[in-house]
């Protein structure tokens, strides 16, 4: 049988360690037998968080040696991804995947595997939020923050909280087929595969702070007043007192991108702030954030979003109320 081994150091999320213990250990064969061994490893009692906040204290049923030859090792979020990992963990890691074990993490676990040396020169992902973090601090991996995991074979990365459930059951595919896949995946009352990436979920960036004495703060406000209208990079210059090659210069440094792609994704922020809050049609919101068409608005949107503007507000708008009966 195929051995899942769900690590569990002190400052695990207990959200994450749970999530990759309930899909494997209720995914069945067609016969009904179990799919997988599942095993919750630690080097002793460990304190388990959520978004930072202690919760509880956990005593696993196995010792971190008893990871030593797993199949598959899950490595879950952790509370202090600036913490360094502790050297048997980055041992019993680099020796797993030595023997070709599958790897994976979950959230901030990819700072454990990024940490073990395992991801470097590969493509990644990790929460959104620290998505930047992840990158400043490994740059040898490719970090991709708007996908909901990244499959590199052996090794596997996971975004925040609930993709480790997306890539739990990828795995459980891979392993077993889709019939068992979906059936996991209607026990744990999750799509088996969900619309979209973590990109839906990713909040507009502002810049940290200026440059040379120029912030842009001011001038990216009144870019998100008027992303309704078609504004040209002469406009943005004079309202920001630059020339285009110095507006240019300090967009580059403070936000990471160009005025244009930073306009283009305050359309697509402003555009889903009204598909959540609002009945209004694609074909108004599609005016109202400055896309010509309905079609470029999609276009634009499935590219930067990974889903449609119907899926999204499907996703994110509240249920409207119904009157009593």
């Amino acid at each position: 049988m195929h051995t899942v081994a769900v690590l569990a150091p002190d400052g695990v999320s207990g959200f994450d360690l749970s999530a990759a213990c309930q899909v494997f250990a209720s995914a069945r064969l067609p016969d009904g037998s179990a799919a997988y061994e599942v095993r919750v490893c630690a080097a002793g009692d460990a304190t388990s968080f959520a978004a930072g906040v202690p919760c509880y204290q956990l005593r696993a049923p196995y010792g971190m040696a008893d990871a030593a030859d797993a199949d598959t090792i899950v490595v879950p979020g952790i509370g202090d991804s600036a913490a360094e990992p502790p050297a048997e963990l980055l041992a019993l890691l680099r020796a797993a995947a030595g023997r070709g074990a599958r790897v994976v993490s979950i959230c901030t676990g990819a700072f454990v595997l990024a940490a073990a040396g395992l991801l470097d020169g590969l493509r990644a992902t990790t929460h959104w939020a620290l998505a930047g973090r992840l990158a400043e601090r490994y740059p040898r991996i490719e970090v991709d923050p708007s996908v909901l995991f990244v499959d590199n074979g052996r090794l596997l990365t996971a975004a925040g909280a609930a993709a480790g459930l997306d890539m739990c059951l990828h795995l459980v595919r891979t392993d077993h087929g889709a019939r068992v896949a979906a059936e996991t995946a209607r026990l744990v009352v999750m799509p088996l595969q969900r619309g979209g990436g973590q990109a839906q979920f990713i909040a507009q960036a502002m810049p940290e702070g200026g440059d040379a004495g120029v912030n842009l703060q001011p001038v990216l406000e009144w870019m998100q007043r008027n992303v309704h209208r078609a504004l040209t990079l002469d406009e943005i210059a004079h309202q920001a007192h630059l020339s285009v090659r110095s507006l240019n210069r300090r967009f580059r440094a403070q936000t990471g991108t160009t005025p244009v792609q930073w306009f283009l994704r305050a359309r697509i922020h402003h555009a889903r702030a009204l598909l959540e809050s609002t009945d209004l049609p694609v074909e108004q919101v599609a005016a109202a954030s400055g896309f010509r068409s309905p079609v470029t608005l999609r276009l634009h949107f499935r590219r930067q979003v990974g889903t449609s503007p119907v899926g999204y507000r499907t996703a994110f708008r509240p249920p409207t109320p119904q009157p009593p009966a």
